[in-house]
């Protein structure tokens, strides 16, 4: 499906905030030492503009306690619960992967290997592999029996989606760092539910409460028709923010709560693909 630019208001980066406050900061650190500089250079012409230096230093002054302010607030604010939210981010993380892991399966492209860690990461080359992924989206999409699969595997992941969501996201919206990364997992999860709900309004499921579910979708009045290629297109699309989600989620979850701590906490020592895992967050 095509994206347009008019959209929500949003960083592309989960970690936009903090990118924002050290970027004032610095912008306001350097318009310090300009204004320093220019004092020693050329005195005469602020004594001569007494008011224009003092909104100068009111700017840079308001600039830098902003930057800072925030930046601890925030800090502290992160830091007081912290573990809830590398919870919480795991929690996101776990139903990304379900749904892209899941529309792999459909698609017939899951991988099948015992060591469920190369598992992970086979299949997320996979879905990476957009052509490959678009002809396996397509063959679901004109096939009758993968399709009522794929139904019944979108209404399952759509209704955990809202599970996960309904649970925490109040709980990470009281930080503007994880309120980023809520506000893509739910457009995640409106994806996916938009999908269920033409899914079901095309063939209508024996389960009543999907039924009803469906007649009040909102998505039969604003999508022409269910093709197969508006459906193999939007399977692609999801399939990939799901994947990127599930990458970007875990690698802040990572960085929450550093690894070594919960081997101290727990008396163990750092696993091979822990280690690798937390190396990739850190870099």
């Amino acid at each position: 499906m095509r994206r347009h630019d008019p959209g929500p208001r949003r960083s592309r980066s989960v970690e936009s905030y903090l990118r924002q406050t050290r970027i004032l900061a610095a912008v306001a650190l350097a318009a310090l030492i300009g204004g320093v500089v220019s004092d020693v250079v050329n005195a005469a012409f602020w004594r001569r503009h007494a008011l224009l230096a003092g909104l100068a230093a009111s700017v840079i002054v308001v600039m830098l306690s902003v930057a800072v302010i925030n930046e601890v607030i925030e800090r502290r604010r992160r830091e007081r619960w912290s573990v809830l939210a590398q919870y919480v981010l795991f929690e996101l993380v776990r139903n990304a992967r379900m749904i892209w892991s899941g529309i792999l399966e459909v698609a017939g492209l899951l991988p099948a290997d015992s060591n469920q860690a190369a598992a992970v990461d086979a299949g997320a080359q996979i879905v990476r592999d957009t052509p490959r992924l678009t002809a396996a989206a397509r063959a679901v999409a004109h096939d009758d029996d993968r399709r009522a699969h794929l139904q019944l595997e979108i209404a399952f992941l759509a209704e955990h989606a809202d599970e996960v969501l309904g649970r925490w996201a109040a709980v990470m919206l009281d930080s503007d760092v994880y309120a980023e990364v809520i506000d893509r997992h739910v457009e995640l999860a409106g994806d996916v539910a938009w999908l269920g709900g033409l899914l079901d309004t095309a063939q209508p499921p024996d389960d009543q409460r999907r039924q009803k579910r469906a007649r009040s979708s909102p998505a039969v009045q604003i999508e022409a028709g269910l093709t197969g290629e508006w459906l193999a297109d939007r399977l692609v699309v999801i399939t990939q923010l799901a994947e990127a989600l599930d990458r970007g989620t875990l690698e802040l979850a990572l960085r929450v709560v550093p690894v070594e701590w919960w081997e101290a906490r727990l008396g163990t020592t750092v696993s091979a693909g822990r280690s690798r895992l937390l190396t990739e967050a850190q870099s």
